[in-house]
């Protein structure tokens, strides 16, 4: 059972109200979102700090894996791997593309590839697995 994109969107909404992603596409496979970089978001050397790019990538997997479960609030990451690879532009949008690499009856892995808008120069490289509740009948 999955989500469409404007469940999801509803349900971030209401549940996750704090949160700068944008939901730009989601199907079975995966999702895209994007993040608005700001003067907030940016660490000393004009970069986009790691923990901005690690919460990205975190609700990327997220939405991921509810457009392909559907909504399962209690879905939590249990693991979270990064791999910086060059500098993000402090001035463009991040770009969050998910790919859910397996997708278990208790487990589910997804892969983020994160971008500066407008380049195709791959900024961090995030591996995530998250734990799906058991369902209660």
């Amino acid at each position: 059972m999955s989500a469409t994109k404007e469940k999801i969107v509803a349900f971030m909404a209401l549940e996750f109200p704090q949160t700068k992603c944008v939901v730009e596409a989601v199907d079975e496979n995966g999702a895209t979102l994007a993040h608005d970089i700001g003067v907030n978001e940016l660490r000393p050397g004009g970069t986009v700090s790691g923990p901005v790019l690690m919460s990205i990538a975190d609700v990327a997997i997220y939405v991921a894996i509810l457009g392909k479960i559907g909504i399962v609030p209690l879905t939590v990451t249990t693991s979270l791997t990064i791999n910086f690879l060059r500098k993000p532009s402090a001035q463009a949008r991040i770009i969050a593309d998910c790919t859910l690499m397996k997708v278990g009856r208790t487990l589910i892995v997804g892969e983020v590839s994160l971008y500066s808008e407008g380049s195709s120069d791959m900024v961090a490289h995030v591996v995530g697995t998250y734990s799906v509740p058991p369902k209660l009948v």
